[in-house]
């Protein structure tokens, strides 16, 4: 696919100024070896001499690859400095990055499972994640960038053709890794600016678990995923390991916000510690809202 973004083509440039160098270079290198085997072979010449050096072509296979290399380096750093330096002005959106789904953070405080934003603006993104590090890559935008837990990152783009691009995590961050994905949805800027300044209503049930990511490790329907399933759980007996011990808990409004805030306090047996704590993620309302939802899932 043709790039996306305003800052594609000059991507694309590099790589191919850097891929046909280097093809040129690969069938020199190769030419000039198939030609010394066969001009200085065995039997044209038995009597080997002794060849000393060739200033000239010294300096030319030393002044050659260097400027090259040079070339190549201002092409990059050049691509980089542009895809670094945010533009005034740029419409930011914070990108929270959790194993494994994605979540996007609008400045009035709506968070959406995909990125929306205007075709022709640029859009600042603030990369964190909750957990380990993870790669925020769009390739239809030439975008990829670090998401790291304990650092803020950032990167931006401006989106040149409406449509929807997908979003991968290009960072191994474990089970769900290859199944860590998201949409980019490039709209018009006039249908951008009705959605921003209209009303929106927080997300609750199945859509808030699908926000927050849950659905990508807990199924609803019974299926065994990283996690346990939700399907029925709500007040029957779970058996749990806590403080190393094995022990019954009943699946109530405490035992759900425990599990949520400190997952690891009532580790459910047979699944492996690998949630992390969703308390800066989460607040007491959005709990609530779980907690209802699990109470109607049957």
């Amino acid at each position: 696919m043709s790039g996306a973004s305003s800052y594609a083509a000059m991507v694309d440039q590099t790589f191919w100024f850097i891929l046909v160098a280097s093809v040129i270079m690969l069938l020199g290198v190769t030419g000039a070896m198939v030609w010394f085997i066969v001009r200085y072979r065995r039997s044209r010449n038995p009597a080997p001499a002794q060849i000393e050096g060739n200033v000239t072509l010294e300096a030319i296979w030393t002044v050659l690859p260097t400027v090259l290399v040079l070339v190549m380096f201002y092409y990059g750093w050049a691509g980089f400095k542009v895809m670094r330096d945010t533009p005034e002005g740029a419409f930011p959106v914070t990108v929270r990055a959790q194993m494994w789904s994605w979540s996007f953070i609008y400045p009035d405080g709506r968070v959406l499972p995909e990125l929306v934003v205007p075709q022709g603006k640029p859009v600042k993104l603030n990369l964190e994640s909750a957990d380990v590090i993870h790669s925020f890559f769009v390739p239809a935008f030439r975008l990829k960038e670090d998401c790291m837990p304990g650092r803020r990152n950032h990167a931006w783009f401006q989106a040149d053709r409406t449509g929807d691009y997908t979003i991968f995590c290009a960072e191994y961050c474990g089970d769900q890794h290859s199944a860590m994905l998201a949409n980019v949805k490039v709209i018009p800027r006039e249908e951008f600016d009705e959605m921003m300044g209209g009303e929106w209503d927080r997300p609750v049930g199945r859509d808030l678990l699908a926000v927050k990511g849950c659905v990508t490790c807990h199924s609803l329907d019974g299926s065994k995923l990283i996690g346990p399933s939700f399907k029925g759980i709500w007040g029957h007996q779970a058996t749990v390991i806590t403080d190393g011990q094995e022990r019954q808990v009943l699946v109530d409004e405490e035992y759900v916000r425990r599990s949520i805030v400190e997952p690891a306090a009532d580790l459910v047996k047979g699944y492996q510690n690998l949630m992390p704590a969703q308390g800066a993620l989460v607040d007491s309302t959005d709990i609530a809202n779980i907690v209802e939802f699990l109470k109607e899932l049957k």
